[in-house]
């Protein structure tokens, strides 16, 4: 069964943990719910408490990824860009081959790591001018170039989960899910 690890930080925006790892599960991909900080709940950012499946460093040890997920949140994606462990794992699965991706303001997390870079890319706009420099800058909602994938906030999360899973499982597969879920694209 292919696999996706989506990690948990303190901060995090919780639609783009949430919405996520749903449309990727309901895909037939599974999620890993990861804990930077371990296993306890984690805070995030509109104070809704997540609980992870595993702690990152298990999590880690359980690995490959078809794709490891940031999620932002302005705390969150702080959280990631500080962990030299997200570096780590981000730094090996670009290496790989394997899909990078990253929501809001996780894809500071890839500049931070000196991950993706010069690659196309989007964010929240509220960190596009960190981002500029480092990437090939779009305001689309979703960009997607080769295994890098990213988006740009809470709004758009269906949108990029579904591109996670046409990496994936394939565009048949992503295409199949919209109608059920009643998404509009």
């Amino acid at each position: 069964m292919p696999s996706a690890l989506v990690i948990l930080a303190e901060g995090a925006e919780e639609m783009e943990v949430v919405i996520s790892v749903d449309v990727l599960r309901r895909a037939g991909i599974e999620v890993t719910m990861a804990g930077l900080d371990g296993v306890k709940p984690v805070l995030c950012s509109r104070d809704v408490k997540l609980v992870p499946d595993k702690s990152l460093a298990d999590a880690l040890k359980a690995g490959p990824y078809e794709a490891i997920v940031c999620p932002g949140g302005n705390k969150g994606s702080q959280n990631l860009c500080g962990s030299a462990v997200v570096g780590e794992a981000l730094k090996e699965q670009e290496k790989a081959g394997r899909i990078v991706a990253a929501v809001c303001a996780g894809p500071t997390a890839f500049l931070a790591h000196n991950i993706a870079k010069g690659k196309k890319m989007t964010s929240h706009p509220g960190v596009k001018d960190k981002m500029k420099g480092y990437c090939n800058y779009l305001e689309e909602r979703v960009v997607v170039d080769g295994k890098v994938i990213t988006s740009r906030g809470p709004g758009t999360c269906f949108e990029f989960a579904l591109a996670i899973v046409e990496q994936i499982q394939g565009k048949e597969k992503a295409q199949s899910m919209i109608a059920p879920m009643l998404v509009k694209m």
